[in-house]
């Protein structure tokens, strides 16, 4: 990636404002198609969300952006039909158990709701404060619940099985953070209590150990912040086997989505721990300093490997060591090129990942200020390419605001439109969301008058 060391946040005003303009027409015009319909959004067809029902993860992110275009814009028309999605269709997912996804879909919309009450954003209503802190609640006690015990600690499995252990899931674990904030304790079998926090930190600690890779001879690949989407699992004696993956090209390849998760995720976890006292609570696995030096260690390496891995323009091809990228020469010192003949670029992966090293970058502001200010710039490098076109749509006939997401490559679930070799030209749900949610923080900084945290007025 070339960053811009000139960028501040005040020059992407602008184009964060256009965003929200875009972004209203385009949240309308799905709302008014969705309605009556069963399942989830997901990605584009043409233009046009459609729902699906094999997937569950992505109902948040629909209502979510609702929430954040009522927050953007003061219209309180996005307001109304969030809280009355949320009410009449999120309950299903308070109660999932069969997901790794609370984080994702209860945190965008309960979470966010909760947030614009206590800010006072939204008028005074006991009954729908206390409705959001119950489903938050019970979400991050729902989720505690997919444990698999390792010697070492555990982590939250996916959908997979106890075997597995998802890096996307770095990102869910607020919700259980969120839950403990709330003074909520989940119990199992025999009324053994459950300490939500140590449960999320416990899982941060397993997934920067098997999930990020340091350069440290653990295999043949290894590489300073190279991700694997899956970490496999014998649980009979708990030893971890293999690298695996679900949407990259290999286990011993870097999906460029699962790296954003965990570019977000860890910045996250650190943000918030630094917010805290010394938490005595999380002593008995090795301490709050521990913690956070291990997601340092992991945060830096993977923005790094973000930087390195990344077209000029900051935009990345879907997985690092897709075998089509041998045919595009040079294309780490190019721009992206979403309309090329071999391989796919995953804006929603940028839109992820810009969050992460901005958030990385104001964490460093007082630790360390030469590398505070290379992510914080490269951040703003990537927002600014995702701002503009040819990602950012402008078209009102498109549902989709950021184009050129990647949802499951290997599986061929993207659309290839008519005359292309390759998936181009649509949207997926996450990457709308993520890219409201980018601006949203940019604008508070950029204006030094909010800081937005997951973890901000929830209580």
């Amino acid at each position: 990636m070339n960053i811009n060391f000139e960028l501040t946040p005040k020059d992407l005003l602008g184009k964060c404002n256009n965003l929200w303009t875009y972004s209203s027409h385009k949240i309308k015009s799905m709302h008014a198609g969705l309605q009556g319909k069963k399942g989830s959004p997901v990605v584009t067809v043409n233009g046009v969300y459609e729902p699906r029902s094999w997937t569950d993860w992505t109902q948040g992110f629909q209502y979510g952006s609702e929430l954040f275009q009522f927050d953007a814009t003061g219209d309180s028309f996005f307001l109304n039909i969030a809280i009355d999605n949320i009410k009449n269709q999120m309950t299903s997912h308070v109660s999932h158990f069969g997901v790794h996804d609370h984080g994702f879909n209860n945190l965008s919309t309960y979470g966010n709701l909760l947030r614009l009450l206590n800010e006072g954003k939204v008028d005074k209503n006991d009954w729908l404060k206390n409705y959001c802190q119950l489903a938050l609640k019970l979400s991050a006690s729902v989720q505690a619940q997919r444990w698999t015990h390792l010697p070492d600690g555990g982590f939250i499995y996916s959908f997979n099985g106890p075997h597995s252990l998802f890096v996307d899931t770095i990102r869910t674990i607020r919700i259980l953070v969120v839950g403990r904030m709330l003074g909520h304790e989940s119990s199992s079998e025999n009324d053994v209590h459950i300490n939500l926090l140590e449960r999320a930190c416990l899982h941060g600690l397993a997934t920067a150990k098997y999930s990020i890779f340091y350069g440290e001879g653990r295999d043949e690949y290894d590489e300073w912040g190279r991700t694997a989407h899956e970490a496999i699992f014998n649980t009979n004696d708990g030893n971890f086997r293999s690298p695996s993956t679900q949407q990259g090209y290999s286990g011993y390849s870097t999906w460029t989505r699962g790296l954003s998760w965990a570019m977000l995720g860890f910045a996250e976890q650190l943000e918030f721990l630094q917010s805290v006292g010394q938490l005595a609570e999380l002593e008995d696995i090795g301490g709050k300093d521990l913690i956070m030096e291990t997601y340092l260690k992991a945060a830096k390496a993977t923005c790094d490997f973000y930087i390195k891995n990344t077209a000029k323009d900051g935009i990345p091809y879907w997985d690092t060591g897709a075998p089509g990228l041998s045919n595009l020469n040079d294309w780490q010192n190019e721009n992206s090129q979403p309309f090329n003949k071999y391989e796919p670029v995953d804006s929603s992966a940028a839109a992820i990942g810009a969050q992460g090293l901005l958030r990385l970058g104001n964490y460093l502001k007082d630790i360390d200020k030469e590398n505070s200010k290379r992510y914080i710039s490269a951040g703003l490098t990537v927002a600014n390419t995702l701002f503009d076109k040819p990602f950012l749509s402008s078209d009102t006939g498109h549902q989709g605001l950021l184009l050129h997401t990647i949802y499951h490559r290997p599986n061929g679930w993207d659309h290839i439109p008519e005359g292309s070799k390759i998936p181009n030209g649509e949207a997926c749900m996450w990457g709308d969301y993520h890219a409201r949610e980018l601006a949203y923080y940019i604008q508070g900084m950029a204006t030094e008058s909010y800081y937005y945290t997951f973890y901000k007025d929830i209580i």
